[in-house]
């Protein structure tokens, strides 16, 4: 028999989504498209693979996932093996507020043959969707679980975060600070609860509130909103450059050091051809510059994934 890929594709999307709505986001097609494939499919196969209403896979549905998944995986890799040579090395960040390209870039810039276009996504989910679509041959930012298979990752920078606050806070006078020093505090982030691990794994381990909530405009929104209410604390990379925006302070957190850490990630089957050169830059780059440096007696890492992870 002879699937189309464009139906099987929906289908996983769905299973994947436990919902046909955010398939149809995922895959850039209408909700009423992603509906008719997954149907013609389950006609093609001549069984049922969802139920309705509430989404979830049948019991012929679940047996056929995974073998449905290899299908893709398999039909990726072998497009990739023949149009990855000779184009350039796609690579999407996420995670803008914390500028993921200022890492990047030095890579980049010390290996000329490099031939890289570089993109953004809305976040991990996104990413990591791209990547198995085959829309692009890598990503920049935190991953966190769970990733999906098919996928691989590498840390290749552990950056310290420093506290920022308003010049009228408490802690404002402060030269350094423990992250315990923030409990029961509002830690604010202009972003939704659920796209914030980061943020979540530091107050359940610290004790501090997320204040989470509104768009994420940009670091000087970020800063303003710390200006508009004095009491807000967030986080910030020490090593990211702020904006000259008067009246906010950068305090350093110790014992223990929070450290962020940013990862390269790419297709497990048929890589582009430069992946592996990029990720010689990154560990070239990051000897020199001390990026992977980690002491679990010193630093702190949510769920401790460690470098070599």
């Amino acid at each position: 028999m002879d699937l189309d890929l464009g139906q099987v594709r929906a289908f996983v999307a769905v299973a994947d989504h436990l919902h046909f709505g955010r398939a149809a986001e995922e895959l850039s097609i209408s909700q009423q498209a992603v509906s008719k494939r997954v149907a013609r499919l389950e006609a093609a196969l001549g069984v049922a693979l969802l139920t309705r209403g509430n989404v979830e896979p049948t019991e012929a549905g679940r047996r056929f996932l995974e073998p449905a998944r290899e299908a893709l995986r398999a039909a990726e890799a072998a497009a990739g093996a023949v149009h990855a040579a000779g184009r350039p090395l796609r690579i999407d960040v996420w995670g803008h507020l914390y500028g993921p390209s200022r890492t990047v870039a030095p890579v980049i810039d010390a290996r000329p043959e490099l031939d890289v276009e570089l993109g953004m996504s809305r976040d991990l989910p996104a990413a990591a969707a791209a990547l198995l679509r085959g829309d692009i041959d890598a990503a920049f930012g935190r991953v966190h679980p769970p990733l999906p298979d098919g996928l691989t990752h590498r840390v290749v920078r552990l950056e310290p975060v420093d506290v920022l606050v308003a010049d009228g806070h408490p802690l404002a006078a402060a030269s350094g600070v423990r992250p315990s020093d923030l409990a029961g505090r509002d830690l604010w982030f202009p972003a939704a609860a659920g796209r914030l691990d980061f943020i979540s794994r530091f107050c359940d381990e610290f004790g501090a509130r997320a204040a989470s909530g509104g768009a994420n405009l940009g670091v000087e929104h970020l800063l303003a909103g710390l200006l508009a209410e004095p009491g807000r604390i967030t986080l910030f990379p020490a090593d990211a450059r702020l904006p000259g925006v008067p009246g906010v302070r950068a305090i350093p957190l110790a014992d223990p050091v929070p450290l962020y850490a940013w990862s390269l990630m790419w297709p497990r089957q048929a890589p582009h051809p430069m992946i592996p050169a990029l990720v010689r830059g990154f560990a070239e780059h990051g000897r020199r510059h001390r990026w992977l440096e980690y002491d679990p007696a010193r630093d702190w890492l949510p769920g401790e994934p460690g470098p070599a992870d």
